[in-house]
């Protein structure tokens, strides 16, 4: 089994940055989040960058936190990392673009969030899924709920409900859900190899500074809920009933 599991290359001014780790569905692993993170700052210190490309192989973009090492316990340190990781996105100084045709959820909604451009193809589906497994979405509050209209995330938090690219657009999740995702990308970028790079560094903070607030001031007391919430009994019982594809004890009989 390959360590690596984050691919990285860079042509014409893209940073191309792919979630490489189909046998976990790109669930956000300690390696994974160390190597993601280690490729961003790769990217923002690379002169000859412009933007990134956020992307994935497989059928899932990012299925949030690995629950094989959330159900041994500690994840403090796993939510540091995380925390860590969607800060990063937001504000490295350069744009990220998402190019997602896969599933994606939990914590995985929380990085296309904090992206800056967002495409999905006919492929994507999303879940803010944490209720179901008797957690919350505290962390990834922090970069989704900015963007969402609230009646919609009250409905998707609450629910954990599935949901396609189209409903995604149009409550704010992702900037355009795209028929064919390589064509849909290839137009962003280009667009922005058009830009200055100057002007791309000095307007992602406009848009960004309001988020990055969000962070200062609640991103402990929401790393602290997302630990302790991790190592209750309720989210216990509901990781291994997903680990075991069976109901959890808790849940409403039919």
């Amino acid at each position: 089994m390959s360590d690596q599991l984050v691919q990285y290359s860079v042509s014409r001014g893209i940073a191309r940055i792919a979630l490489d780790s189909p046998r976990n569905r790109n669930a956000l692993s300690a390696a994974l989040v160390g190597q993601l993170t280690d490729a961003l700052a790769g990217a923002a210190a690379d002169g000859t960058v412009r933007a990134v490309e956020l992307t994935h192989t497989g059928g899932t973009f990012c299925a949030g936190a690995d629950l094989s090492e959330a159900s041994q316990g500690g994840m403090r340190d796993g939510a540091a990392g995380v925390l860590a990781l969607l800060r990063q996105i937001v504000a490295l100084p350069k744009p990220v673009v998402g190019s997602i045709d896969g599933h994606v959820r939990a914590g995985g909604l929380g990085i296309v969030g904090a992206c800056d451009i967002v495409l999905a193809g006919p492929k994507s589906t999303f879940a803010f899924s944490e209720v179901r497994l008797g957690l919350a979405p505290a962390m990834i509050s922090l970069t989704t709920l900015p963007r969402l209209d609230s009646r919609a995330a009250s409905r998707y938090y609450l629910t954990g409900e599935t949901f396609d690219a189209a409903a995604a657009a149009r409550i704010g999740l992702i900037t355009e859900a795209v028929t064919d995702i390589d064509a849909g990308t290839l137009a962003v970028l280009d667009l922005l190899r058009a830009c200055s790079p100057q002007g791309l560094r000095e307007t992602k903070p406009l848009l960004t500074s309001g988020m990055l607030d969000g962070f200062e001031a609640r991103a402990a007391a929401l790393a602290d809920q997302s630990a302790r919430l991790f190592g209750s009994q309720e989210a216990a019982e509901g990781m291994a009933a997903f680990l075991e594809k069976r109901k959890p004890s808790w849940a409403a009989a039919d």
